[in-house]
């Protein structure tokens, strides 16, 4: 597909929706992630072309003082409109003219994949929501030391030795938290695990919980140990910051040790992956719209990602 170069911001503007997939920085909070992009794009919308005044209808403009003694009334058809002028009007494009909205936050100390739904890809947004799709992460815990909060920024409760942590003890005390998760599911359904139902129930995909307030695993393994550093990787559906850095906390007492996590990556969200994540560097309106456009193509290639929306238009 030939793609044209637009100078038009109208034509821009038209054309800003769908989902946009950004790299959030830890430490930085959502909302201050999408104040810049809100301005950004506002910003590379007011530098583009807008409207000549030039080409606005002239407006006639009466001049003198209205009574019935004034005999000068001049009539100026030849003066253009100026309240259209940004020096009268303030910039054409402003960040309430655009909407926007989150997919799913992340903590202040997460990074990774972002998603926001803008102008009328905020409905996608929440079809993307409905369906509750599952998060990958990369969780980074160091071995040790405790914090108040089991985050990186807190103050250090506890020290422990941590010499007797082996690879093989991570990898095998993932793999029976990730069986009692699965087994949780399947209780919270009423089936038992070893029935015919509970195989007719896993044939059907992921079996998922009814509300958002459950948080579940649906897989977790180790994919790098250097002490006092270990790294995991994690499927889960309803998680937060706060869960993901009590799980290490508890993974550690669990091998007989205290730990941290020192740091938590957001690798995929769905089908939304961090290779296609806008850098902080790329959040100006050139890269916003390559942005949206590439996820166009993958909304159609995985047009179940809007099964719920169809549903609901349906009803």
């Amino acid at each position: 597909m030939t793609l044209t170069k637009v100078y038009d911001a109208a034509t821009v503007f038209r054309h800003l929706n769908g989902i946009l997939n950004v790299y959030k920085p830890a430490g930085m909070k959502v909302k201050h992630v999408r104040n810049a992009i809100l301005s950004n794009i506002c910003k590379g919308l007011n530098s583009m072309e807008q409207r000549d005044l030039r080409e606005l209808p002239s407006k006639p403009h009466l001049l003198g003082t209205g009574t019935a003694g004034d005999d000068v009334l001049h009539k100026i058809a030849s003066t253009p409109d100026l309240s259209d002028h940004i020096l009268s009007s303030g910039p054409h494009y402003t960040p309430s003219d655009v909407r926007i909205s989150t997919v799913a936050p992340l903590g202040d100390h997460t990074s990774g994949v972002l998603l926001f739904g803008i102008n009328k890809g905020t409905g996608k947004a929440s079809c993307i929501k409905g369906t509750r799709p599952v998060r990958v992460y990369h969780i980074t815990g160091r071995m040790g030391t405790a914090t108040e909060n089991h985050l990186p920024d807190s103050h250090i409760t506890v020290r422990s030795n941590f010499r007797h942590v082996s690879a093989e003890r991570i990898s095998g005390l993932a793999s029976s938290m990730q069986a009692s998760h699965q087994r949780k599911m399947y209780e919270l359904c009423g089936v038992d695990l070893q029935t015919q139902a509970a195989y007719e129930l896993a044939c059907k995909g992921l079996i998922r919980p009814a509300d958002n307030t459950h948080p579940v695993i649906y897989g977790i393994n180790l994919i790098h140990f250097e002490r006092p550093l270990f790294t995991l990787e994690l499927h889960a559906i309803n998680e937060t910051e706060e869960y993901l850095a009590a799980l290490v906390h508890d993974m550690a007492l669990e091998l007989r040790t205290v730990a941290h996590c020192a740091q938590i990556r957001c690798v995929r969200h769905s089908h939304f992956d961090i290779s296609d994540s806008l850098l902080r560097h790329g959040w100006h309106l050139p890269g916003i719209m390559k942005n949206l456009r590439r996820h166009q193509e993958l909304l159609r290639e995985h047009p179940q990602l809007m099964h719920t929306r169809q549903a609901n238009l349906q009803a």
